[in-house]
């Protein structure tokens, strides 16, 4: 690990080999950093604000009668209501990013714009993410569940969305002449992506195969992605050396010098940690009464074809709940984020 941004005398490399402390330390630091950047890009960004611009346009664009808001409606549940909180208490001025996090005062704002460079449309399309990052080989890397669990949730949303799709849309015409999806695409493109062509988020959309990649992504990203990245923070996060909200010393300029005391003195305080604590645990929760992935309490279809469709589509995730039900037994650290029964429909906490 390389602590500092510039290489040089002053910020060595440090190796397992080193000293202990030494190396105990510079794994404290990078899971420091790894944590601003879960918090804030992974998850506020690419799950909270992005979900967020999907429901605008979708209040924005489509009417309660257009089958495709019937869709997606579940999915933004809460969306804009829990977003509007965060930006009265966690991410405003003197919330609990100031408060507790290394990135507060503005650092957190830094980091998402400049992440907005780098939040794609590909990078949210679930299995293309997993293979841009070298991460599709189960030969190379044969025990990774998030991969695994997730492309099975992803191919059965997308099974749904086709599903839904054929019942209103006979043919690729019909994508292109309704207006008011044209226009709830645009609405994405234009305010969400702020129009950037580099985003990869298509202005138009002509096929019903384009369509429901698309409607996967709105859906996946507000349930299971969502899921994958908040859920686990108290698990993770509240052992604070494994993810520290801040750091009180500055990193280690050279190798053989770090004391215990040191290590301690740079962990956070006692406030902070507290403060973190609170955050990670209210995170982790799920509300009372949650609707979890396949969930329609409300009827906003009517029509036969589409309760069919929802039918099987729960049938679908039964069945990846039963594998990795199956899967988690005997495991030591079972991995269960993923499962369809702990994704709760929409970003709603």
């Amino acid at each position: 690990f390389q602590l500092g941004q510039k290489p040089g005398p002053d910020n060595p490399i440090f190796l397992p080999s080193d000293a202990p402390y030494d190396w105990l330390l510079a794994k404290i630091w990078v899971r420091s950093a790894d944590f601003q950047i879960h918090q804030t890009v992974t998850h506020l960004l690419r799950t909270h604000l992005v979900s967020e611009v999907f429901s605008i346009a979708m209040f924005r664009q489509l009417p309660a009668v257009h089958p495709l808001f019937k869709l997606l409606v579940p999915h933004m549940r809460f969306t804009i209501a829990i977003n509007t909180k965060a930006r009265e208490q966690l991410i405003c001025e003197c919330g609990l990013f100031d408060k507790a996090n290394a990135t507060g005062g503005g650092g957190h704002v830094q980091m998402v714009q400049k992440a907005m460079k780098y939040l794609t449309y590909s990078s949210l399309c679930f299995p293309e993410e997993i293979k841009a990052k070298g991460m599709d080989s189960k030969e190379d890397i044969p025990y990774y569940y998030y991969r695994d669990d997730g492309i099975k949730v992803w191919e059965a949303i997308k099974r749904f969305a086709e599903d839904v799709i054929h019942i209103y849309y006979e043919s690729d015409e019909v994508v292109c002449e309704d207006v008011e999806l044209q226009d709830f695409v645009k609405d994405i493109y234009v305010y969400g992506m702020r129009g950037v062509k580099a985003s990869g988020f298509p202005k138009v959309i002509r096929t019903r195969e384009t369509l429901a990649e698309y409607l996967t992504v709105i859906i996946f990203t507000a349930s299971a992605q969502h899921a994958a990245v908040n859920f686990g923070q108290y698990d993770w996060c509240s052992w604070i050396p494994n993810a520290p909200p801040t750091m009180r010393c500055p990193p280690p300029t050279e190798k053989g010098t770090v004391t215990i005391e040191q290590i301690v003195e740079s962990l956070p305080d006692r406030g902070r940690s507290c403060w973190h604590l609170g955050a990670v645990w209210a995170l982790s929760q799920f509300q009372d009464k949650e609707l979890f992935l396949g969930m329609y309490p409300d009827e906003h279809f009517v029509e036969k074809p589409v309760k069919e469709a929802m039918a099987k589509f729960r049938k679908n995730l039964d069945d990846i709940v039963n594998t990795i039900t199956e899967r988690n037994k005997n495991k030591k650290l079972p991995y269960y984020y993923l499962s369809p029964d702990r994704i709760p429909n929409s970003v709603a906490v």
